[in-house]
């Protein structure tokens, strides 16, 4: 297992997801990858299907898939969000994390995204009363 985050770092990742995910119905994954195996992009279509965030009711996952050995990142979005969520979406977030990773902010670069992502989802896929946790929060490593 990558051990790149601190502890402390991890619980403020898994702690946005939670919160995110009081404001929206989508669902929000971190996963890290030792090594890609393919293009960044192919790598997280692979492991947004080997998590199962296809599945999601609303098709409203998300994945946040950081290769740091690489120094490589993608943020995809399940086809719920991908035909709700204006053109430039997930380059904006992108845009962020990049910024904090420049600084080696890694942590609350992600930290940060999760919660904004959470922010406008919530505009097309706001939080139901009845609301289940489809996917788990905590990260996930292969």
């Amino acid at each position: 297992m990558i051990r790149f985050f601190s502890k402390q770092e991890e619980e403020k990742i898994i702690e946005s997801i939670k919160t995110a995910e009081l404001q929206t119905s989508g669902e929000i994954r971190v996963h890290l990858l030792q090594k890609p195996k393919e293009h960044i992009m192919a790598d997280a279509l692979r492991i947004f299907h080997k998590l199962g965030m296809h599945e999601t009711e609303q098709r409203n996952g998300v994945l946040i898939l950081l290769a740091p050995g690489a120094r490589q990142f993608a943020i995809i979005g399940d086809e719920g969000i991908n035909n709700a969520v204006p053109e430039g979406f997930w380059e904006e977030e992108r845009n962020v994390m990049l910024e904090h990773f420049r600084r080696e902010a890694y942590g609350e670069g992600v930290a940060l995204v999760i919660r904004q992502i959470g922010e406008k989802l919530k505009a097309f896929f706001p939080h139901q009363d009845d609301d289940v946790n489809e996917l788990p929060d905590e990260i996930s490593y292969e």
